[in-house]
């Protein structure tokens, strides 16, 4: 079944969560239904990306109204496709909600366990990996492009997460809409990033389509990796959405050939 389902036009949550935690505000926008013009349009959530800042704002606005979880208690970072990640908490609210001026710099990953804070990163072709632990509340999210995954940040958090006490047996992750293998043609120093992290027997993420051209699936090695850090399968959620096939819900880096808006990951838990 997948996992992540349409609330709104405006965004889909991860169903299987809020079903454990009604608390949890767990999910991905849409590029539906905001004021950004084209070729942002219309719900562009992303201050770098040649938006005015107007509307940027608008559009943040409108969300947080839809979530019910106010901007100025939203964490922002500038994402630089590596594998930094910061833990957060109500005291680090609003950094980088309103412009990029003061937002949290180079880091690609963030955590928190405390309510009223909302993790929010910005895609158009990476993968979003959601993290959740419903027994110690520890949330985060990962901003994994080809170097970010290659990278392991997916496994990093992992990590971060066990060091501050969190059980394997209890942690979820959650693959979110990205762009598909079909639609992700790499090279060969992408693949050979790639070969470095897998050992022989593991099933190859990707397949040469001609001479030096790869059909890429990060979202097959994401799992891949978090399943090497420990996380049972059966914990694992994956997404059937691409961003460049589903034109209608989806901006895409790839797709519109770098013109284009950005989607919005987000997690926290709504305060009592």
């Amino acid at each position: 079944m997948e996992p992540f389902q349409l609330q709104t036009e405006e965004y889909f949550i991860i169903r299987p969560w809020s079903h454990i935690d009604s608390s949890l505000v767990a999910g991905f926008t849409t590029r539906k239904n905001g004021v950004s013009p084209f070729p942002k349009a219309s719900l562009n959530l992303a201050f770098h990306v040649g938006d005015t800042l107007d509307d940027v704002q608008s559009n943040r606005k409108k969300l947080s109204e839809l979530l019910n979880f106010p901007v100025d208690y939203w964490v922002s970072t500038e994402q630089v496709h590596d594998t930094k990640i910061q833990t957060v908490s109500r005291e680090t609210r609003g950094r980088g909600a309103f412009s990029l001026d003061d937002c949290i710099r180079e880091t690609d990953g963030l955590l928190t366990n405390e309510k009223g804070v909302l993790l929010t990163l910005c895609y158009a072709d990476c993968v979003p990996v959601y993290f959740f632990d419903p027994v110690s509340k520890w949330i985060g999210v990962a901003h994994a492009g080809w170097k970010g995954t290659t990278r392991n940040i997916a496994g990093k958090m992992v990590k971060m997460l066990q060091e501050k006490g969190v059980s394997l047996s209890n942690l979820k992750a959650a693959i979110g809409p990205s762009i598909c293998k079909t639609c992700y043609i790499v090279d060969d120093r992408v693949v050979d990033a790639v070969r470095d992290l897998l050992e022989e027997n593991d099933e190859k993420p990707y397949n040469e389509v001609e001479t030096g051209q790869y059909q890429l699936d990060l979202k097959q090695l994401n799992l891949q990796l978090l399943k090497k850090a420990g996380i049972q399968e059966s914990n694992i959620a994956v997404t059937n959405y691409c961003s460049s096939c589903d034109s209608d819900w989806f901006f895409s880096h790839r797709r519109d050939r770098g013109i284009t808006g950005r989607m919005l990951s987000f997690i926290g838990w709504r305060e009592d």
